[in-house]
C-alpha cells in the first residue's frame, strides 16, 4: 500500500513536469516525462495504472504528436514483459486504441494488430483474427518498409484461407503485384529526396523478399487448389522453382519439378499449358527425374495413349506425391489424369483422321461408345477441336466445314492451277513440234 502510494506521488509530480514542459512547447522534455511515467509503472509492474497513465498521457490538452509516437513506441517493448495473457491483451488494446485514426502511429498500430491476431489465433478464434487483420489496409502506409507490406498482407491472405474464406483471400492477395518480387533490393535508392516520407525499417521477424515470395506461391497454390486450377498451380510451382536458393538445392526442387510435371498433365489443352510443358521439358533437371521426362513426352507424342499402360507404369509415383513436401495432388487428381489421357487421343485422332465411324473411336479410346460421344461434345463445346457427328450414321467428321466464299475460291484457284498446266503443256508442245520440223528440213 506504501508502494502504491509512493508510486502515485512520483507520477503526479512527473505529470507536473510534463504539464510545464507541454506548455513550453518542449518536446525532447515532455517526452522524457511521459517516457519516464511508463517506465516507474513498469518498475512497479503496475500494470493497470500503466494502462491508465498513457491513455491520460494521450488525451491531455494539447499532446505532441512526437510524445505519443515514443510512448506508443516505449510501451511496446513492455507487452513481452507482462506476466500473464490477460495482460498482454490489455495492453495490447489500450495502445491500439491510442493509436487508432492517429497517421504518426499507423505502422506501430498494424504491429499491435498483427500480434493481437496471432493470440486470438492461438486460442482457436480464427475468424476474429482475420476481422482483427482485415481492419489495417497497409498497402496506403507510405513509411512502411516494403517487405513488412507484403508479410502483413501474406497474413491476412493466409488467416482468409484459414477461415475458408476463399473470395476475400482472392480480394487481398490481388493487392501485391508478383513483379514485386522481381526487384533487385540492391538497386533500390537507399536515400528519400527532400519531401518523400522516411521509410522505416522492418520488424525483425520480417522475411526476406525471396522468402516472402516463396510464402506468397504456397498460398495461391492453396487457392487455386480449392477449384482445381492445375494450370495456375502449375505456374505457383513454377515460379517457386525460379527462387534461386530453391534452384540450388536439389532436395528442394526435385519435389517441386516433380509437381510442375504433375500439374501440366492435368492441365487441359491450351496454348498457355503447351508453352509451359515444351518450356519444362526443355530444362536439363528433367534428365535427374527421366520418369516424368517419359510422362510428358508421351503427352506431347501425336500417339494414341493406352491408359492402362499409362497408369500402371506412374500409379507408384502418383501415390507416392501424398510423401512429398506439398502434399496430395487433389482428391479428383486420378480423374482428371484419365480425362486428359482421353482428350489427348481425340486430339490425336483428329489429327490423323478426316471421317471416322462412333465404334471405331470408342475402340481407339478404350471406351463405351456413350462415353466416347460425352468427351468428344465437351471438347467440341470447350472449341479445343472442330467436329460433326451424324448419329443415324454413326461417323464423325473432323473437317471443318467451308463457307460457300472458302469453296468458290478454291474452285478459282483449282482453275487458275489448271489453265496454268495446260499453257504449259502447249508450250512444251509447240516446243517440240518446232524443234523436229528444224530436223526435218536439215
Amino acid at each position: 500500500m506504501e508502494g502504491d502510494g509512493k508510486l502515485e506521488a512520483q507520477i503526479e509530480a512527473l505529470l507536473n513536469v510534463e504539464k510545464q514542459m507541454r506548455q513550453a512547447g518542449d518536446v525532447a522534455g515532455t517526452r522524457k516525462a511521459a517516457t519516464d511515467i511508463l517506465q516507474l509503472c513498469l518498475e512497479s509492474r503496475a500494470w493497470k495504472t500503466l494502462n491508465e497513465q498513457i491513455v491520460l498521457l494521450s488525451k491531455r490538452r494539447g499532446q505532441l504528436k512526437q510524445v505519443v509516437q515514443a510512448m506508443v513506441q516505449q510501451a511496446m517493448q513492455y507487452i513481452d514483459q507482462t506476466p500473464d495473457l490477460d495482460t498482454k491483451i490489455e495492453l495490447i488494446k489500450t495502445l491500439n486504441n491510442v493509436s487508432a485514426g492517429k497517421i504518426y502511429v499507423e505502422i506501430e498500430r498494424a504491429r499491435l494488430v498483427k500480434k493481437l491476431a496471432k493470440i486470438k489465433e492461438e486460442q482457436g478464434l480464427i475468424a476474429e483474427a482475420a476481422d482483427l487483420m482485415q481492419e489495417v489496409a497497409v498497402e496506403t502506409f507510405g513509411a512502411m518498409a516494403k517487405t513488412e507490406k507484403i508479410a502483413f498482407i501474406l497474413e491476412q491472405v493466409r488467416l482468409c484461407l484459414d477461415r475458408k474464406d476463399y473470395v476475400r483471400a482472392q480480394i487481398l492477395s490481388r493487392k501485391i503485384n508478383p513483379r514485386v518480387f522481381e526487384a533487385d533490393p540492391s538497386k533500390e535508392k537507399k536515400k528519400p529526396k527532400e519531401g518523400e516520407n522516411v521509410v522505416e525499417e522492418p520488424a525483425a521477424d520480417i522475411p526476406s523478399l525471396l522468402e516472402l515470395k516463396q510464402i506468397y506461391y504456397q498460398l495461391m497454390i492453396r487457392y487455386y487448389s480449392h477449384s482445381n486450377d492445375y494450370l495456375e498451380i502449375c505456374r505457383c510451382y513454377k515460379s517457386i522453382y525460379e527462387i534461386p536458393s530453391v534452384k540450388e538445392d536439389p532436395a528442394q526442387w526435385i519435389p517441386v519439378l516433380r509437381k510442375i510435371c504433375w500439374y501440366l498433365v492435368l492441365s487441359p489443352h491450351d496454348p498457355m499449358q503447351s508453352s509451359l510443358h515444351n518450356s519444362t521439358l526443355e530444362d536439363k533437371n528433367l534428365s535427374e527425374i527421366p520418369h516424368f521426362r517419359l510422362l510428358l513426352k508421351q503427352l506431347i507424342t501425336m500417339e494414341v495413349i493406352q491408359w492402362t499402360a499409362l497408369w500402371n507404369t506412374f500409379k507408384d509415383e502418383f501415390e507416392n506425391e501424398k510423401n512429398m513436401p506439398g502434399g496430395t495432388l487433389g482428391d479428383k487428381a486420378a480423374d482428371d489424369l484419365k480425362l486428359r489421357v482421353t482428350e489427348h487421343n481425340i486430339l490425336v485422332v483428329s489429327k490423323y483422321y478426316s471421317r471416322i465411324t462412333l465404334k471405331r473411336l470408342a475402340d481407339l479410346l478404350c471406351l463405351s461408345i456413350q462415353d466416347a460421344e460425352k468427351h468428344l461434345s465437351e471438347m467440341v463445346v470447350s472449341k479445343a477441336l472442330v467436329a460433326k457427328i451424324d448419329r443415324p450414321m454413326g461417323i464423325v467428321c473432323f473437317q471443318p466445314a467451308k463457307d460457300s466464299n472458302d469453296v468458290l475460291n478454291s474452285w478459282a484457284s483449282n482453275l487458275e492451277k489448271l489453265l496454268d498446266l495446260v499453257e504449259k503443256s502447249c508450250h512444251q508442245i509447240h516446243k517440240e513440234t518446232m524443234v523436229h520440223k528444224a530436223a526435218l528440213k536439215a
